[in-house]
């Protein structure tokens, strides 16, 4: 009881403390896309999707500023997401107050560093590093369970009342952006904002999940128990045994599933070796391992 007691009185704490640490990601994604966004994007006419993408033809056709371009855009889309999507908005005051503030923070700093001088005006090197930029800031925005709005929001809504899939809704609203770009600025800048989009892509996967990938290993062997035993012994990594039947004898075969860091791998491999040349291994990539041994 006391234990239970003890727990209720830090939860409020440690709320607040997350809390804070999410506004706090929040604001700093949105400041890194925006200063990106100056750096590299638009002095290099690439509109690679979004919002910004849009600003920046906007502002190359009728000069206006992109961060204008980005609040009106923005707002009335914030606006409608609260009214067309009701629970995934309204239903965490939380996450709308976020989203809202990757709104309104974003556009500003845009606003604030438009003085700044472009990093190159080599338009592949702005491509690539611009799409690194904005995917770091996305990616750092997304780990606060977040968004910065705009078309993101388009798409959940053509997604709610369409029925495509949000995946589908995206690439639908980027492609759009993509598209006038090449109107306005020509074929080859739309190509380099492809690769910007790629880019950015990949680098919020890596700000999300890393590049520390763990190793899962399936292991089936004659000799399971000293396997098991080397595993945890040895290796000194956990050990799960999973039920299994051969295919071609209707024989059980236990199958023996451990998960190790890169660097454990040879090691274990050797081990199993050691005990059973015949056994069978399969060795797949595991992008992210939560718990005891790996990241909490």
């Amino acid at each position: 009881m006391k234990k239970l007691q003890r727990r209720k009185e830090t939860n409020p704490l440690n709320t607040t403390q997350r809390t804070i640490i999410e506004f706090l990601y929040v604001l700093t994604g949105s400041a890194i896309v925006a200063v990106t966004f100056n750096l590299f994007l638009l002095p290099n006419q690439i509109a690679s999707g979004g919002v910004s993408g849009i600003s920046t033809i906007v502002f190359n056709i009728t000069a206006w500023e992109p961060a204008y371009t980005q609040w009106a855009l923005n707002i009335p889309l914030f606006i409608a997401g609260v009214l067309l999507l009701g629970g995934s908005i309204r239903g965490s005051i939380l996450y709308g107050t976020k989203t809202l503030t990757g709104t309104l923070f974003l556009p500003f700093i845009v606003f604030l560093t438009r003085d700044l001088q472009p990093a190159t005006l080599d338009p592949l090197l702005a491509s690539i590093f611009g799409g690194v930029g904005v995917g770091v800031g996305l990616g750092i925005v997304f780990r606060s369970n977040s968004s910065t709005g705009g078309t993101d929001l388009a798409a959940q809504i053509i997604n709610k009342y369409t029925g495509m899939s949000l995946g589908v809704c995206v690439f639908i609203m980027d492609g759009l952006v993509v598209s006038a770009s090449a109107v306005v600025f020509g074929f080859e800048f739309a190509l380099y904002a492809l690769i910007s989009l790629f880019t950015t892509s990949k680098t919020i996967d890596f700000v999300q999940i890393g590049i520390g990938y763990s190793k899962m290993v399936i292991i089936i062997s004659e000799f399971e128990e000293e396997v098991k035993q080397g595993l945890l012994t040895k290796v000194d990594r956990g050990v799960t045994k999973i039920a299994g039947y051969g295919g071609y004898t209707n024989h059980e075969r236990p199958m023996l599933m451990c998960v190790v860091s890169r660097n454990e791998v040879t090691k274990l491999k050797r081990l199993v070796q050691t005990i059973d040349p015949d056994a069978f291994v399969i060795v797949s990539n595991a992008s992210e391992v939560l718990g005891k041994g790996f990241k909490k």
